[in-house]
């Protein structure tokens, strides 16, 4: 119960304390959350962008619509999609999978061009689609971890990523961003920390059969 307990500890912050700033372990954690995550094929498709720096952070709260979360927040965290997922980020990929596993080439080729050949029939839009779906698994793993390590955070869909994309220079590591995450400790005069978590009753949202 102690995973379900920090969940309902959980809550999307609105207001966090400038002057607390995570601890350098904390971060590693989520940054390994991150890495670990499950995605689609194994695949990773996607790079966190840690950002500790007000001044920056100032930049990104006025491509978030003036949000506060993001110039408050001890850490902003930029959630991005490789722009191209091709032949060569594949072959890639499974060079890993060689040198980590010491699989056999026979084993590993059928499956690489398997997934080449998936991919060389997806159109650039349909490539994009679904690498966001991955980082969206990436979220959720950390929200999950930053609760159970009593870290606040406020997941984000509403900035302005063409915008994120410019401050940040993006466009050099080939990089799109699609999600971000302030994550940091609450301001002890946060209204909404105190507020009751609003759900439907489990017996509306699970199905047993």
């Amino acid at each position: 119960m102690k995973s379900v307990k920090a969940l309902k500890w959980r809550y999307a912050t609105k207001k966090f304390d400038p002057n607390s700033i995570l601890p350098a372990e904390k971060v590693e954690i989520l940054k390994k959350a991150f890495n670990l995550t499950a995605t689609s094929y194994g695949l990773q498709p996607l790079k966190l962008v840690v950002i500790q720096d007000k001044e920056l952070q100032g930049e990104l709260e006025q491509a978030s619509f003036g949000q506060k979360q993001i110039s408050t927040a001890s850490h902003v965290m930029v959630i991005c999609i490789e722009k191209e997922v091709g032949e060569n980020f594949i072959e890639n990929y499974f060079k890993y999978v060689k040198e980590i596993r010491n699989t056999p080439d026979s084993i590993l080729h059928p499956f690489k061009e398997s997934l080449i050949g998936d991919f060389g029939k997806k159109t650039l839009d349909e490539v994009r689609i679904w690498a966001t779906h991955q980082a969206y698994l990436v979220l959720g793993t950390l929200l999950t971890v930053c609760a159970v390590e009593e870290i606040d955070s406020c997941p984000m869909e509403g900035f302005e990523p063409e915008k994120y994309d410019s401050i940040l220079e993006l466009d050099k590591y080939n990089l799109r961003s699609v999600l971000v995450l302030p994550v940091g400790y609450r301001a002890k005069d946060d209204f909404f920390a105190e507020l009751k978590k609003v759900r439907r009753p489990l017996e509306e949202t699970v199905i047993e059969i």
